[in-house]
């Protein structure tokens, strides 16, 4: 019986949906497809992305990703029918790194929109963002080509200039990763497992059966779904390549045959479920069914890397654990709870900081029916009113936004929750502020699909809704006539039930700043990234000259009820501000 393929399943996604009409053939289609159902972008987002075109160099879209992500994914596609694929889209890869080592030259030789994403890129990388490089096929690579992706990915890898990951994204990464996206099960992973007798343990504890052993690392390199990431369905984390600070550690590690026999001590080991097992008389055999590694993915993927050093060794091992694991949520939960092996970002190591557990105190004692959520996969009471409970990243940057003034720092969460924290968590905001800041982030939201923001910055959300965040502020203040201070956010509150008409001016500010900068750089003959203006403290002063002449413009039109009515509601007592907090 005939059953489609990935290939025909994205034509046919593609066909039923208008918005790709708009893209003129189908190798741009076919990358905005990845980005919007595999890496969740929304329309706006992905259209800003896509290079493709006359001038890409071999570069089809380029995502920058913020936040918890702080990667740089750059990618080339290629739709054609199932079957092999060479080394030519390979090469085409391998020579667009080659070009970015000169980012300048490149700029100068691509087009406009490529240009625009490489601004975005180089101030990105300057900051310390992961590189990757994906390939993405609906076909599968021969065995020559398979070679060639070793040795580029090694190349890439190993470079102390520009160092960057390789990952062929093929048909069968592609139906992994679109399972995930789609929080779908996959096809049970069946797999036998050589043991050395000498070396397990099987037990039980609460009535779950338990295999510790002590896996040769040869052994770990036969797992199967590795390569397709299969065998990761469960874990929080996929693969980060061999450029990630920890991977690179331990690689080190692996490849040197004098260090490779201490492996075991170094590594916290990995942790596996599955749903059954069956451990052979002589203890040789261990035969598992539906397995999945749920800690240890980063390790895996690094020891599949560089197995032909460990072939080649042929010493290490580390610890596996194996849990038979029938009931689905517990298996989420053991997921969740057992990955902390990968670098703790500074929010996990604050969650339970005195200032933090004072602000979630000081919160939820003033408004009972909210939630201050410290830790993350934190889950609030069900009893709770969801547009009162605050999630510690977002009030962090809307405090950063709103009360120290700076949007352009709210998307980076590690100086958040490090160089900033004591500025955001040790000021004692009064919870009617806190829950004003979250109120208004909320109508932001709620309004997001409405606002005619600027596709150029509506395309970076994330960053977008504490600059607009920080313009509502900045027109009370202009509005009370305080434009050295900083309104109370609890102070807002007649403002915020005119919020649709508050956000339709602001929205209109952050327009014209963003143009008024985009002026400037054309002017000036530089290349405007409007991902990079949002970051830039210029920024803040572009958004702060418009909103004062908008204030202005709408002072002359109190004639119009309407009008009058919002701007009224901007306007509060000057005893309701107080000055910046130092965040600088």
């Amino acid at each position: 019986m005939w059953s489609p393929t990935v290939y025909d399943k994205i034509r046919n996604e593609i066909s039923a949906d208008p918005w790709y009409a708009r893209l003129p053939n189908d190798g741009q289609r076919f990358v905005a497809w990845y980005m919007r159902r595999v890496l969740l972008l929304d329309e706006v987002a992905t259209r800003a992305a896509l290079t493709d075109g006359s001038g890409d160099k071999q570069i089809d879209a380029i995502v920058v990703e913020d936040d918890d992500g702080r990667r740089v994914r750059v990618l080339q596609g290629k739709f054609v029918q199932p079957g092999v694929v060479d080394a030519e889209p390979l090469r085409e890869v391998l020579s667009a790194w080659v070009r970015l080592k000169d980012l300048a030259q490149l700029q100068l030789e691509c087009n406009g929109r490529l240009a625009e994403r490489l601004e975005a890129m180089r101030a990105a990388l300057e900051d310390d963002y992961e590189l990757h490089f994906e390939l993405l096929t609906t076909g599968a690579l021969s065995a020559a080509a398979t070679q060639d992706f070793d040795n580029f990915r090694a190349t890439m890898g190993e470079d102390s200039e520009l160092g960057a990951s390789l990952t062929v994204v093929d048909s069968n990464l592609l139906t992994t990763r679109l399972s995930e996206a789609e929080q779908r099960d996959l096809p049970a992973l069946q797999a036998d497992v050589v043991l050395d007798p000498e070396r397990v343990l099987v037990s039980s504890e609460s009535g779950v059966r338990i295999v510790l052993a002590m896996l040769p690392l040869k052994e770990c390199t036969k797992l199967p779904g590795i390569v397709d990431g299969k065998l990761f369905r469960r874990n929080v984390r996929q693969s980060l390549g061999l450029t990630n600070k920890v991977n690179k550690a331990l690689r080190t590690t692996i490849v040197k045959a004098e260090k490779a026999p201490y492996f075991f001590f170094f590594h916290n080991g990995i942790t596996a479920l599955c749903q059954g097992f069956t451990l052979s008389e002589d203890r040789r055999k261990l035969t598992v069914r539906d397995l999945s590694v749920v800690n240890g993915c980063q390790s895996l993927s690094t020891i599949y890397a560089t197995s032909g050093k460990v072939a080649e060794h042929g010493k290490g091992s580390l610890l596996f654990r194996l849990y038979e694991i029938p009931q689905r949520d517990l298996a989420d939960e053991i997921s969740v709870n057992t990955n902390s092996q990968s670098a703790v970002k500074p929010r996990d190591l604050r969650s339970n900081d005195k200032h933090m557990l004072a602000a979630k105190k000081r919160y939820q004692t003033a408004v009972p029916d909210g939630w201050f959520i410290t830790k993350r996969g934190e889950k609030p009471p069900a009893d709770r009113d969801p547009i009162k409970c605050i999630d510690a990243p977002d009030y962090a940057k809307a405090v950063m936004s709103w009360l120290a003034q700076r949007p352009n720092l709210a998307s980076n969460e590690r100086r958040l929750f490090d160089d900033y924290y004591k500025t955001i968590f040790h000021g004692e905001l009064d919870a009617q502020s806190m829950l004003t800041l979250n109120l208004w982030l909320n109508e932001i939201d709620k309004s997001w699909g409405t606002l005619a923001l600027d596709e150029a910055i509506k395309a970076v959300r994330g960053a977008t809704r504490f600059h607009l965040l920080f313009v509502v502020s900045q027109l009370v203040a202009q509005a009370s006539n305080q434009r050295d201070k900083v309104p109370l956010p609890a102070a807002t509150v007649p403002a915020l039930r005119l919020a649709p008409v508050v956000l339709s001016h602001a929205t209109n500010c952050l327009n014209q700043a963003v143009h008024h900068a985009d002026g400037q750089a054309r002017a000036a003959g530089r290349i405007f990234s409007p991902q990079n203006w949002l970051k830039s403290k210029s920024a803040l002063g572009d958004e702060q000259l418009v909103a004062s002449t908008v204030l202005t413009v709408l002072k002359g039109m109190t004639s119009m009820p309407d009008i009058k009515t919002a701007l009224d509601s901007l306007v509060i007592p000057a005893d309701k501000f107080a000055f910046r907090w130092s965040a600088d």
